[in-house]
């Protein structure tokens, strides 16, 4: 297909703009997808407030986003598995393939990992993108294109359910109700997790908790959040605590929420990277701490999660913004966190 797309640029730290660039040709293994919905991540805001993450550094004009869900509109030569006109759900990260944690199946790990919106490479708020046909999952007649770019953060919080070895019968916590939460709490219920509850301090995203399926929620700034748990569980604390909120007060009260020979889930990064925490109790619960980095082969089972109905993964979405508006969509969502939970850019009408 030729022609022109746009493309919303990051210009600088907090500005945005636009400019065109050529719609690009799938390689012989790729699609043309024509993307619908782009989900806005909170690695997306933090790019746009600081312009680093990290090591990760950006040099404008950077393309954010790396949630897409699509339509595929031209076919690579050797791609059959895919034709014009299926929906898609695109996995944002291609990896080398040879490396001993791609053998091993843990390909989130690759060191050459090529990621949308991780710079240098640019993302996808932009009207088409050519992909690895393999990293495109066709999505069930009954799952949209905005379902199909809210997999990629379902995905984060299958994988946390998967590394706590998610199951029934359990009691489990999670920490933060911002997007990851919300889905690391559904794919909890998705796994059976017999009840779930949900700490914030933001009255809106705890009452989203309730409404998407939370067995109750709990205000760390309105009560204390410990002796909570341990009425809940008669005193012998939780079975599996996910903590996505990346702070040190809430990791160091799932510690102490967690019961004797639990496991503690991290997700969430910390803004400064460090944290001190009381090891003297992690020692003598003899916890485990597992950690999230992305996810791997997690796309198959989030998307048959949201077709049979076990996760309603558009209940997140607040906020839906044009292209045209993704300035607005970006300010927004860094400045109104208390009532924007999830923010996503439709890119075609």
């Amino acid at each position: 297909m030729e022609g022109k797309m746009k493309v919303a640029v990051m210009n600088g730290i907090g500005k945005m703009g636009f400019t065109e660039r050529d719609i690009p040709t799938p390689k012989d293994d790729e699609v043309l997808v024509k993307l619908d919905y782009v989900g806005i991540c909170g690695s997306d805001l933090h790019y746009y407030e600081s312009g680093a993450i990290g090591d990760y550094v950006v040099e404008p004009p950077f393309v954010l986003g790396h949630e897409p869900g699509g339509v595929v509109v031209e076919v690579g030569k050797d791609v059959k598995h895919l034709k014009v006109g299926d929906k898609v759900a695109l996995e944002p990260g291609k990896t080398c393939g040879h490396c001993e944690f791609c053998k091993q199946g843990k390909y989130n790990l690759c060191p050459d990992v090529v990621f949308f919106a991780t710079p240098p490479v640019d993302g996808v708020f932009q009207e088409y993108v050519a992909h690895e046909a393999d990293l495109c999952f066709k999505l069930p007649e009954n799952v949209s294109t905005l379902e199909g770019a809210l997999i990629e953060p379902l995905a984060v919080g299958f994988h946390a359910a998967i590394q706590g070895d998610a199951h029934l019968g359990q009691k489990a916590v999670v920490m933060g109700a911002g997007c990851i939460g919300l889905v690391s709490m559904m794919a909890l219920k998705a796994r059976g997790v017999s009840e779930v509850y949900v700490v914030d301090i933001m009255e809106k995203r705890l009452e989203k908790a309730l409404e998407l399926g939370a067995t109750g929620v709990l205000n760390g700034e309105k009560e204390d959040v410990i002796a909570k748990a341990q009425e809940l569980t008669g005193g012998a604390g939780m079975d599996l605590i996910i903590e996505t909120a990346g702070t040190e007060i809430t990791t160091r009260q799932a510690i102490h929420m967690a019961k004797k020979g639990s496991t503690i889930v991290l997700v969430g990064y910390s803004k400064s990277g460090e944290m001190t925490l009381p090891m003297s109790l992690v020692l003598d619960k003899e916890l485990t701490f597992k950690t999230v980095f992305r996810y791997r082969h997690i796309y198959p089972i989030a998307i048959d999660a949201v077709a049979s109905g076990k996760v309603n993964v558009k209940g997140i979405v607040t906020n839906i913004y044009d292209l045209d508006d993704v300035q607005r969509a970006m300010d927004e969502s860094v400045h109104n966190k208390a009532d924007i939970v999830k923010g996503v850019i439709k890119i075609h009408p």
